[in-house]
């Protein structure tokens, strides 16, 4: 039986945990239960490892997997009805505000051949700060031959609760332009480079320009074709039928900080959501859990 093995590490200024399980190894923050490097033994790495990347208190993670709840990306677009459970005037950040919180590790156990790995959010009392509901929010990391990321909200206050969220992950590319992503083909997509216009994809995905697309009713495969790397990478999601595909190219890429001129070439984000229509709403008692499983397969 392999014994895990978990270790608390310091990232600049971020505590952290380097989780090594039968040939992989997973780092994690505490800071947003930021999965910022995923790699199996003697493979290219899943997860875009981006030298820019800040570990600062209060600054989120630009690489691995930011977890966006209980809204995504610019506040004011999202549906009125995740809009109205915010209680306050100030201005919102994107993607909300759990990816900048302090989670604890709550568990680690061996099932099976696989290590899992449990972290939550404390709820201060009366709720989150221009927030106040009661809902309970945890990260499940399950290692085995693949890795397994659940993201589990329970509503314990007696209101319904509607959230927008999403699982935000960079993926590691051999170059963006050689890459193409297969089960989008016929879906219907929001086109936020171009005025938020409603268009339908046709064919395979492949990238020539700045790409920030929400696709809708999504099924739960998609795949990373990467023939440089020789590999495909695997996506199965749960209790998600949205998805945003993003990379930004060369002038977006210049204006951010924490990402070099070119490091636009080497990632590629897609995102497992819950946004637009695909929102979820919470009546009291209930849950709900977003979920994604990444694999790498030799093409």
């Amino acid at each position: 039986m392999p014994t895990p093995h978990v270790e608390t590490v310091k990232v600049d200024e971020l505590d952290c945990w380097r989780i090594r399980h039968n040939g992989a190894e997973l780092m994690v923050a505490r800071q947003g239960a930021h999965i910022f490097s995923y790699q199996r033994q003697g493979e290219q790495p899943l997860i875009w490892p981006n030298p820019e990347a800040v570990f600062k208190p209060g600054k989120g993670i630009r690489t691995g997997v930011p977890v966006c709840w209980p809204w995504f990306g610019v506040f004011d677009r999202n549906p009125q009805s995740v809009k109205a459970m915010r209680q306050s005037d100030q201005p919102a950040g994107a993607h909300g505000f759990v990816r900048t919180a302090l989670w604890e590790l709550t568990e680690t156990a061996i099932e099976g051949e696989a290590l899992r790995i449990e972290l939550a959010l404390p709820v201060p009392a009366g709720g989150f700060p221009d927030w106040p509901h009661q809902v309970n929010l945890t990260l499940s990391l399950l290692l085995d031959d693949q890795l397994h990321i659940q993201l589990t909200s329970h509503n314990q206050g007696t209101d319904t609760v509607t959230l927008s969220q999403a699982l935000h992950t960079y993926f590691a590319v051999s170059d963006v332009r050689n890459v193409q992503v297969e089960g989008l083909d016929g879906l219907a997509y929001i086109d936020t480079a171009d005025g938020w216009t409603e268009k339908q994809q046709a064919g395979l995905l492949h990238f020539t320009a700045e790409t920030d697309r929400i696709y809708l009713d999504t099924p739960a495969q998609l795949s990373i074709v990467d023939k440089d790397w020789q590999r495909r990478v695997q996506l199965i999601s749960q209790g998600s039928s949205s998805t945003v595909v993003w990379n930004p190219w060369t002038e977006r890429a210049k204006a951010l900080d924490d990402m070099a001129d070119d490091g636009w070439q080497g990632m590629l984000c897609i995102e497992t959501a819950n946004v637009l229509d695909d929102v979820v709403s919470l009546a009291a008692g209930e849950s709900h859990t977003l979920g994604v499983s990444i694999t790498s397969i030799t093409l």
